[in-house]
């Protein structure tokens, strides 16, 4: 089991969608090559998979069949991937470090890196659309979630918001906006996906999931934030203090690191409130937000 996760099965939910996205993806041999090896290398070099697992989750509480996860899992994993990509690019952030090894546009070249993003993208929503038992229904909601999520409301627009915050000094309020755009939307969206995944889900439910998504999202980004400030470049995988080398308005530089610490605490107690009004086995969404405020990387 990976020591960074607290639970066998959360271990497992990593094993089932690195394997869907191996399936997913198309061959690294098909043509054109080129860019289906960048696609591969993006998106099958490691990292946490949190939002993949609070897809198994959320939809584990529900009785939800991990075959029909799968999809939606990969999908968003693909999502976050392109995302990276397009934030390490020379545009953006500039960062020649992801995950231990040089970022895709450093790995191959800058218009693969944009074109395997783009690619990416569009085969998600191709996923989502076409793979799998999924109830046209529930199919079209999940496209729909995915889409906001993703889009200049939501994890785009973030993004934005992040780049137009830099060698700014902004408030809480505007560092929360921002990064429950840019960080936030796609971690709730995948627990309402997760849920999507059930039949048994109902407005209610997903109400209550999409505040867990939210505060967990939250928490999130804070403790990304904090990390970025007192870890080093190995144990996080990607450059350490780039946040503040590239002038980002942070959490720490807002409120400093004590309070960030304490600000992160508190949503994580607002996610475990919100899955009280959630009837089934909620234990492995609770280990998955642990393991969301107390990462070292």
């Amino acid at each position: 089991m990976n020591s960074l996760i607290p639970n066998p099965a959360l271990d497992e939910y990593v094993r089932r969608v690195e394997s869907a996205l191996d399936r997913f993806l198309p061959g690294a041999e098909e043509e054109p090559a080129l860019l289906h090896r960048a696609m591969r290398y993006a998106c099958l070099n490691g990292g946490k998979r949190v939002r993949a697992m609070l897809v198994y989750a959320a939809g584990a509480a529900l009785d939800a069949d991990p075959e029909v996860l799968d999809i939606p899992a990969a999908a968003v994993e693909m999502v976050h991937a392109y995302s990276l990509v397009h934030d390490d690019l020379p545009a953006m952030d500039n960062d020649d470090l992801r995950r231990g090894r040089p970022t895709c546009h450093i790995a191959f070249d800058e218009a693969t890196a944009i074109l395997s993003g783009d690619a990416l993208q569009t085969r998600a929503f191709e996923i989502l659309a076409g793979q799998g038992a999924i109830p046209d229904d529930r199919r079209v909601r999940m496209m729909s979630l995915v889409a906001g999520a993703i889009g200049s409301k939501g994890m785009v627009g973030g993004q934005m918001l992040d780049m137009a915050g830099e060698h700014r000094s902004l408030g809480l309020n505007d560092l929360r906006k921002i990064h429950r755009a840019k960080t936030g939307a796609l971690i709730t969206a995948a627990v309402m996906l997760g849920g999507l995944g059930s039949l048994s889900s109902d407005a209610p439910l997903l109400a209550a999931y999409e505040c867990f998504g939210r505060e967990i999202g939250t928490a999130f980004q804070i403790v990304d934030d904090v990390l970025d400030e007192t870890s080093d470049t190995q144990t996080l995988g990607k450059r350490a203090g780039s946040d503040r080398e590239a002038g980002k308005s942070t959490y720490p530089a807002a409120i400093g690191l004590d309070d960030s610490r304490r600000l992160a605490r508190q949503h994580y107690k607002s996610a475990l409130e919100a899955l009280e009004a959630v009837p089934g086995d909620t234990g492995l969404l609770v280990d998955i937000a642990r393991l969301v405020v107390d990462r070292s990387s």
